[in-house]
């Protein structure tokens, strides 16, 4: 890992003694009266009590005085500042945590990898971004995520004002970086953003004014071009997994009878072994008794469940806790998505390509009597609505054909409780939980067939309501917080 820092260079000495020197006078300095920026770091402790999970193990980068640290309750928590008396006033704060004077420019050995690693309002203050990212590898596993905040530009000349007059602390020369710079740095150290944003268009407490600017205003064009600072998760970039792993394919089935036998003949044995897991939902034709004929005759590894309640979700949470493959997917019984296609998700899945790899029947044509015309063109909608709630892109929120790891289908639904039982078709609990974990949603275009047997189960106009509620959801649980 080479650091690209020499560290006898007279003017990085001077740059880093001069700004531990500021951060000392800052830490010992008196609390104001009246501190302007008590309500910019309430709002930021909310962002990142959003994003981190309770229970995990994080690293705060730049901790100041800990504060931030603590506000997202970790199991396992480690703070490193540069300032003496910074990590003096966090250690005496919070004696749980353990927190370390270092540079972020050469860290400590810590022989442990982090969930979660902070950086906030560190970026600008530091000689040389591209090396610190560099230190960060070691101390990342795969699913680690990168969490960081940094002063938007446009606020640069008000942020001296505010220096200026007294009403901010005082800040040494900045790195004002703009969203490309930054993703441009994280690529350069090895890291790709999952999704961005921006957070804080009014910096002071005003009741009711400042929770409506900065919750929704602040989300919306053209206003979130101005606000105050840029937040971005990252995640380290890896090479393919060489190691295969097991698959189930998990299969709602209600009045598919007349698709069984391909199910078996198509759905192809995919990394060490493929099971298939079905799950009946009360058919009036012959399903169940066709499933259970066809697994005796067949050689394929297969389960059969009797769905316990109703709707598709039921179905997917009752075939994924009978599941034991490492990876689960989810294959339509009707066969409109090829079991020919599940090895391309497989791939993408291994090969880190993302962690939710989500269908997408929007791109290539269809087949003429796949999808009604007014079914498209309200999918294309709530692709569009739904991509933005999100903050990451998501063509086709419906189609059935999704996959992920197990280990991240448990954290799933371990945090269900956070949005609660409100979707019937499934697709909706694990993309916004998908987003709530910060998995990277990668879409996977297929080429969507006709259906050869039965009829569909969606009745377009209910269902279609209940699209909008699932909209609603994602903007008060996810979007507007």
């Amino acid at each position: 890992m080479n650091t690209y820092i020499n560290p006898q260079d007279k003017t990085y000495l001077s740059f880093t003694k001069a700004r531990a020197a500021h951060w000392d006078a800052v830490a010992t300095k008196p609390p104001r009266k009246i501190n302007w920026s008590a309500y910019y770091h309430r709002r930021l402790k909310h962002v990142y009590q959003h994003v981190i999970p309770p229970g995990c193990s994080v690293l705060d980068l730049g901790c100041g005085k800990g504060d931030l640290l603590a506000s997202v309750q970790p199991a396992c928590g480690v703070g490193i500042d540069f300032s003496a008396e910074m990590v003096r006033a966090a250690q005496k704060a919070y004696p749980e945590f353990r927190f370390i004077q270092a540079d972020a420019h050469a860290l400590p050995g810590l022989d442990m990898q982090f969930d979660y690693i902070i950086l906030s309002d560190l970026v600008n203050d530091l000689w040389d971004v591209q090396n610190v990212l560099n230190q960060l590898q070691p101390l990342c596993s795969p699913r680690t995520r990168v969490v960081l905040n940094f002063y938007n530009r446009g606020w640069e000349a008000a942020l001296k004002l505010a220096q200026a007059l007294g009403t901010a602390k005082p800040l040494q020369d900045q790195n004002w970086l703009t969203q490309t710079d930054m993703k441009n740095l994280l690529n350069l150290g090895d890291f790709e953003v999952v999704r961005k944003w921006t957070e804080v268009l009014f910096p002071f407490y005003i009741p009711l004014i400042s929770p409506f600017l900065n919750r929704i205003a602040a989300r919306l064009w053209p206003l979130k071009h101005i606000c105050m600072t840029n937040m971005m998760i990252a995640r380290p970039r890896v090479s393919a997994d060489a190691q295969a792993a097991s698959v189930s394919v998990v299969i709602a089935a209600r009045n598919e009878a007349g698709n069984i036998p391909q199910i078996f003949e198509r759905v192809p044995e995919m990394g060490s072994g493929t099971e298939i897991v079905f799950v009946e939902g009360h058919s009036q034709d012959d399903t169940w008794q066709v499933i259970e004929k066809t697994i005796q005759e067949s050689a394929r590894k297969a389960i059969l469940l009797k769905q316990p309640g109703k709707g598709k979700g039921d179905a997917i949470r009752a075939g994924f806790q009978a599941a034991s493959g490492d990876i689960l997917m989810i294959l339509d019984a009707d066969l409109t998505v090829p079991p020919e296609d599940l090895p391309r998700f497989y791939d993408a899945l291994v090969q880190n390509r993302g962690e939710f790899i989500n269908g997408v029947r929007l791109v290539y044509p269809m087949e003429e009597e796949a999808m009604r015309f007014l079914n498209n063109l309200g999918n294309k909608f709530f692709s569009v609505t739904f991509s933005w709630l999100l903050g990451q892109s998501i063509k086709d929120t419906l189609c059935g054909t999704k996959v992920l790891w197990r280990a991240d289908y448990e954290k799933i639904a371990q945090n269900r409780a956070f949005f609660g039982d409100f979707d019937p078709f499934g697709d909706f609990d694990l993309i916004f939980g998908a987003t709530k974990q910060n998995l990277k949603l990668v879409d996977m275009p297929i080429r969507y067939r006709e259906r050869t047997y039965g009829t569909t189960n969606i009745q377009r106009w209910r269902h279609g309501l209940l699209l909008l509620r699932m909209l609603w959801v994602a903007a008060v649980r996810l979007k507007f917080v």
